[in-house]
């Protein structure tokens, strides 16, 4: 037996629809990008902490970049320029994350000082007990 083949028209019309189809899935998919939304999240969260750790007094520059960033993220986003706010988004974070550890270290170093001059008094006390016996 032999198969009869559908009419150029409809083959052509089925080729045609395929292509369609194809190319408005394409559209679909280059037309709605998707905000960096973990990466905003998470330099949010680090400019929280960082403000919680009290960067603004003791790194206050790292925190305005940080701040800086994430708006310039947001801007990005509502200009649907995807790449760019996640770049944004990522260095706002690290640029908080920057100031807490700027703000750890500032602290840690009152904390040496402090504990030196207890130590400078313990001494000075113990030779004064010496002197007295």
């Amino acid at each position: 037996m032999h198969k009869s083949q559908p009419p150029v028209f409809l083959r052509r019309l089925f080729a045609a629809t395929g292509v369609a189809v194809v190319t408005l899935m394409v559209v679909a998919c280059a037309s709605a990008p998707v905000a960096p939304t973990s990466s905003l999240t998470a330099a949010r969260d680090a400019i929280a902490s960082a403000e919680q750790a009290d960067a603004r007094q003791h790194a206050g520059a790292e925190l305005d970049e940080a701040s800086r960033k994430l708006a310039q993220a947001e801007r990005a986003v509502a200009d649907e320029k995807m790449v760019e706010a996640e770049r944004f988004a990522e260095q706002s974070r690290i640029a908080a994350e920057l100031a807490i550890a700027r703000t750890a270290a500032v602290k840690a170093a009152e904390i040496n000082r402090q504990m030196g001059r207890d130590a400078d008094a313990l001494n000075e006390e113990m030779k004064r007990m010496g002197e007295q016996r």
